[in-house]
């Protein structure tokens, strides 16, 4: 199945224009940074890229298409010089308060990235600059990388509050090095259980964290070791352990071990691009 980066235009691939609409050369300056990312992303990662853009009343005299395809085709060209080939180009030419089911969030020009068969929705990414970018991926039922310039934009235009909408943003940032990175490494954070006759451990890790902690294995000593596993690495450990220790400590201070080294393989994944150090 193919995992698809569903790409806006206008505040994602190009800096917005101030009145909201790229209809002429003047206008047009790339976002930072997005040849060099995106052209990694292209070459190293197996996604297809799939522009979706909403252009308010395309075609009308508010919005001519003989300015608007000019500056349109030197972007998508710009981008395949840098070999970020688009697998498809999405353009939805209504107007916000036409309420059309083909404008985003809407999925009506999408539907065929519903084919399981096909598409892998669930690990793939909407990246935009706007809400309503983000109230698509939950339509899609994938994840929102949300470039967040503005959390008002298109918030008119969605009928969830945004707090219902925190759940499927995998990041909200303003670069792209950002962007890459996640989708090259993914979210380094696990949530694990291990459960034996003698224990019970439930760890969360974050391996990209802060040096934070929340240890109870309930051996005071041991808790502070864990601590400092957490502090010095700079990741975001959480641990609670419950354990025979009325009859001897040994079960859990091996098992909470096997534990956390269960969660960190699961966190590292498949270790590609990870160096040896010495």
């Amino acid at each position: 199945m193919r995992k698809v980066l569903f790409i806006d235009r206008d505040g994602t691939l190009c800096l917005e224009p101030e009145d909201y609409q790229l209809d002429s050369f003047e206008k047009l300056k790339f976002y930072p940074e997005v040849f060099t990312y995106l052209s990694k992303i292209a070459d190293e990662l197996d996604y297809d890229l799939v522009m979706v853009t909403n252009q308010d009343g395309l075609g009308t005299k508010s919005h001519p298409e003989e300015n608007f395809w000019p500056v349109h085709n030197f972007i998508i060209d710009a981008f395949k010089s840098e070999r970020v080939v688009f697998n498809e180009v999405i353009i939805d030419k209504t107007f916000p308060q036409d309420n059309a089911p083909t404008r985003k969030p809407g999925t009506a020009l999408l539907t065929h990235f519903f084919d399981t068969d096909k598409y892998d929705l669930k690990n793939s990414y909407v990246i935009g600059d706007r809400i309503t970018d983000v109230a698509l991926a939950k339509n899609l039922n994938c994840k929102a990388i949300w470039i967040k310039q503005d959390p008002d934009l298109g918030a008119s235009e969605i009928i969830e509050q945004a707090i219902e909408l925190k759940d499927y943003i995998a990041l909200d940032t303003a670069n792209w090095k950002d962007i890459y990175e996640l989708l090259k490494v993914g979210k380094r954070e696990v949530e694990h259980r291990r459960t034996t006759k003698e224990t019970d451990i439930s760890i969360k890790l974050n391996l990209d964290g802060k040096g934070e902690s929340k240890i109870s294995t309930g051996l005071h000593f041991f808790d502070h070791m864990l601590e400092q596993i957490a502090r010095h690495g700079s990741i975001d450990l959480e641990i609670q352990a419950e354990g025979d220790l009325h009859i001897d400590e040994h079960h859990t201070i091996e098992d909470t071990g096997i534990a956390l080294g269960e969660a960190m393989a699961q966190a590292f994944g498949d270790k590609r691009g990870i160096e040896r150090y010495g």
